[in-house]
């Protein structure tokens, strides 16, 4: 998370030196508490009960691993234009390539596989499903967010 931060923090401003300018009301607020909490109480719901099954927890990190492979995929693609915020620089053309070229919002299906994979990897099944379902109302309110801004400042894919 902390590699992450900092290269969001690194794009960001690349971004606003292009013009791009942050969407009134995003969620982002939100979600940078949300996310974090979300792991934290898995954590503590684990810590707090038995013993975790091997087999559950092989298959928990064999799905974070492809959450964060699917995540540096898209980040990959995106390349200074990912960040944390919804930052879009003017006349800015869609990404078509990468994992792009199949979902439309892969990071975000990525952020959901890992709160999934760390609830299985934990067993830590009822703050892992209201982690989630919290954190895809809140992804589903960003995308909104997010295809405005794209609408208003891109042009379409080569």
């Amino acid at each position: 998370m902390l590699v992450e931060l900092q290269l969001s923090a690194h794009n960001e401003k690349v971004l606003r030196a292009q013009g791009a300018v942050e969407p009134a009301n995003d969620v982002f607020g939100r979600m940078r508490i949300a996310y974090p909490l979300a792991f934290v109480a898995m954590g503590v719901v684990a810590a707090f009960g038995g013993p975790l099954a091997r087999s559950t927890t092989l298959l928990g990190l064999v799905l974070f691993g492809w959450a964060k492979a699917l995540k540096f995929w898209a980040i990959a693609n995106l390349g200074t234009r990912w960040t944390f915020r919804v930052l879009v620089p003017p006349g800015s053309t869609l990404v078509a390539t990468g994992p792009y070229r199949y979902l439309r919002h892969p990071n975000y299906v990525a952020v959901v596989g890992e709160i999934v994979a760390i609830m299985v990897t934990l067993q830590a099944w009822v703050p892992g499903i209201v982690a989630t379902a919290v954190f895809v109302s809140l992804i589903r309110q960003r995308i909104a967010i997010e295809e405005r801004a794209l609408a208003g400042h891109t042009t379409a894919r080569p």
